[in-house]
């Protein structure tokens, strides 16, 4: 089965005072505009994730909250805008304050083991809104600390890092970046490997702008009547066995695609499915897409900022769901070929022009995380077990290790209590050995014909 279910668990957490950790050294009072591409309405918010690490006995009696919280302030140095606050200008134009305000930092304890939380590890996580306090006040975009983060020890010697940042700030390449640091001041280091580069105006807007490709991933479309109110999250696993069993689907001409262009294919597919829309209405899906490589001249090598966009896929319900596999996949492929330089700078572009549009309303969201080091991030005590978003509003796609050794792609998905059961079952019909070919998308015609 690759579906897994939330694990039904309860525990008590212990939170010390909050606390806001400032640069550990004085550091410059600026102000610094973000870039046109962190500036992406779409963007705006504050995106969580959870470092999960087992003990070490090797560290002995070290307080894992005191070792990060000690690296924190040395980070900052560095990373000063992060203790910053933004600020919003014209045309809602952001920039950092870099006020030295500092970041927020609580550490906790849990009544509760690693082991408690189940053999696989996914979000949602239980009770994660006592493994991250929401501090009163301080989950704005404007004039918010910028950083929250949460230490929580475990009874078995584990700890629990969850951080909420804001995603203006940085995609998780940054994010990334910003981590290795930290971890790296938590072992004993007094400067980053990778020094920090801001340089933002290197993606602002052109002079005057102009918007070179369609961005449908900006398209105002109308409301879709889903209950947000009564809204199911829940994780699905895709090993060795149910990757094998998708590509049965793929077409010759399309079998070099890569294992996450083929599980976003499936997923797309049964997503719509379970949502049984109107069957002429366009679907979108938006491919979550680190344009680094696609510049000519290198971006220096330390930029934290956002590098990404979201190019669009978009088909009718009907065409997802009554044709091959082979039609979702080539909409994904060719949604990810059209970034390049030029169409980042489109995007910036447009958000100059339009105002900075939000994401088209209702779009499903996907984003690659498997090739990230989110798991290798250190801060002492080894490798995490997990690491990665616990944001249901976008499919990020994380790795786990199981007890085999194989490395297992985790989707976390989001849909209505109603249409949840329907994707879990169309998802475990295509993992299917029984089924051959076609067989899938035959028997689905009939439905969508009566909708």
């Amino acid at each position: 089965m690759a579906q897994q279910t939330p694990t039904p668990l309860t525990f008590t957490v212990r939170r010390h005072p909050t606390e806001l950790i400032v640069p550990a050294k004085p550091t410059p009072r600026e102000l610094k505009p973000l870039s046109d591409i962190d500036d992406q309405g779409g963007i705006r918010f504050n995106i969580t994730q959870f470092h999960i690490y087992p003990g070490n006995p090797k560290m002995g009696s070290k307080n894992p909250a005191s070792v990060i919280r000690e690296a924190l302030a040395k980070t900052l140095v560095f990373y000063y805008p992060f203790a910053g606050r933004l600020k919003e200008g014209p045309g809602k134009k952001l920039t950092v304050d870099c006020s030295a305000q500092g970041v927020l930092f609580i550490e906790a304890e849990a009544d509760v083991t690693l082991k408690q939380f189940g053999v696989t590890l996914q979000p949602p996580f239980p009770c994660s809104q006592e493994l991250l306090y929401d501090v009163p006040g301080s989950n704005g975009i404007v004039d918010s600390p910028l950083i929250l983060m949460q230490v929580t020890r475990l009874l078995c010697g584990g700890f629990i890092v969850a951080i909420r940042h804001n995603h203006n700030m940085c995609d998780v390449h940054g994010y990334i970046q910003f981590m290795t640091a930290l971890t790296e001041m938590a072992q004993g280091a007094s400067t980053p490997s990778t020094l920090p580069i801001w340089e933002r105006e290197l993606l602002c807007a052109r002079n005057p702008p102009r918007v070179t490709y369609p961005h449908p991933e900006f398209d105002e479309v109308p409301v879709t009547d889903i209950p947000f109110d009564d809204m199911v999250h829940r994780s699905f696993f895709f090993g060795p066995t149910e990757i094998s069993a998708i590509r049965r689907f793929v077409p010759t001409h399309l079998k070099n695609s890569t294992t996450f262009d083929v599980v976003t294919a499936c997923i797309w597919r049964c997503h719509t499915i379970a949502l049984q829309p109107n069957p002429e209405e366009d679907m979108r899906l938006l491919v979550i897409v680190n344009a680094r490589s696609k510049f000519k001249t290198p971006l220096p090598v330390g930029y934290y900022g956002n590098v990404i966009c979201s190019p669009a896929a978009v088909s009718k319900a009907r065409d997802l769901c009554n044709k091959p596999l082979g039609h979702a996949l080539e909409l994904v492929r060719k949604a990810k070929s059209q970034v390049s330089e030029e169409y980042v700078r489109s995007v910036a572009d447009l958000m100059e022009i339009r105002g900075r549009p939000t994401s088209a309303f209702g779009s499903y969201i996907v984003s690659d995380l498997t090739r990230t080091s989110l798991l290798e991030l250190d801060f002492g005590w080894g490798n995490a077990v997990y690491a990665g978003p616990d944001n249901p509003l976008a499919g990020f796609y994380t790795r786990y290790i199981n007890h085999k050794g194989e490395s297992i792609m985790v989707v976390p998905v989001q849909l209505p209590r109603y249409a949840m059961k329907r994707f879990a079952e169309e998802l475990d019909r295509m993992l299917s050995p029984d089924v051959k070919g076609d067989l899938v998308i035959q028997e689905h015609l009939a439905t969508l014909s009566r909708l």
